[in-house]
């Protein structure tokens, strides 16, 4: 569907994708969340995403790594690896909006800066090899 992207700049992508994501988590563990309007239990929720984050990123670079070497399998990981990444994202986007975390005083550019990026990206792993 989206054939104008080719599978080896898809496979740069995702390898981009994957360090920016275990960059975050690097930075997020070495903050301090303190700000007085996040929401009770905030950590507790975002730090168990590292598990299927991590799973993820390692996921799309074994997969990149199969589109490099122009193997079928890497467009099948690459399709999951959009699910995985789409499924994660949704459940952002929900427990930002519930609790308010969109809005500019509570960070919002921040967490529209996250999820805008994977909202892109798995459209591209999910419609690249639909």
């Amino acid at each position: 569907m989206l054939n104008f992207i080719s599978p080896k700049i898809l496979a740069v992508l995702q390898i981009i994708m994957a360090l920016g994501i275990f960059r975050f988590w690097f930075i997020w563990f070495r903050t301090e969340h303190k700000e007085s309007w996040l929401p009770a239990g905030y950590m507790e929720h975002e730090e168990v995403f590292v598990y299927p984050d991590s799973v993820m990123s390692i996921l799309m670079i074994i997969a990149a790594v199969l589109l490099f070497m122009d193997l079928p399998l890497g467009q099948s990981l690459t399709l999951v690896c959009g699910g995985m990444m789409l499924f994660l994202t949704v459940i952002d986007i929900a427990y930002f909006a519930h609790h308010g975390l969109f809005a500019p005083e509570k960070g919002g550019r921040e967490n529209w800066g996250l999820v805008f990026p994977m909202i892109l990206m798995s459209a591209l792993m999910i419609f690249r090899f639909l």
